[in-house]
């Protein structure tokens, strides 16, 4: 997204353009997926001041806005990352905690039952499923 429409987005909504903001979505960019805590750490580094209660409160505004979404890969702090038509499925290793994306089809068919049987509409946004990735599998 560049700065401008990141800008009028915010105007339209009665809100400005900080360099704050501007930073903490672009390491949510940058670093793909990331807790608030990562997300502090990569601002950090280039404005000192910014503290984590920002982030938090930046990362909700960027999510009600549709910038970003969250997922919770672990039991601690929710993990962020870019919004956008392409929803992914991720694969947590619980060995080594690497992240990968995987298309949602692959659980379409699970869905679908979801849906006939319990009129549930699964949110593969937010769909982790946790295991064993296939290089720690080989280590074993």
């Amino acid at each position: 997204m560049s700065d401008s429409s990141l800008a009028e987005m915010l105007r339209s909504r009665g809100l400005r353009l900080t360099a704050q903001r501007q930073l903490i979505l672009e390491a949510v960019l940058d670093l793909k997926h990331a807790t608030p805590e990562q997300v502090h750490n990569a601002v950090r580094e280039v404005a000192a001041g910014v503290n984590i209660t920002t982030i938090y409160r930046t990362l909700e505004l960027l999510e009600r806005l549709g910038l970003v979404t969250h997922t919770h890969l672990s039991h601690g702090s929710p993990t962020y990352h870019a919004a956008g038509p392409d929803q992914h499925v991720h694969l947590v290793c619980r060995n080594c905690g690497a992240v990968e994306e995987i298309e949602p089809e692959l659980l379409g068919p699970l869905a679908d039952q979801l849906v006939d049987q319990r009129g549930f509409l699964v949110d593969i946004g937010h769909v982790s499923l946790f295991g064993v990735c296939g290089k720690c599998g080989e280590q074993k």
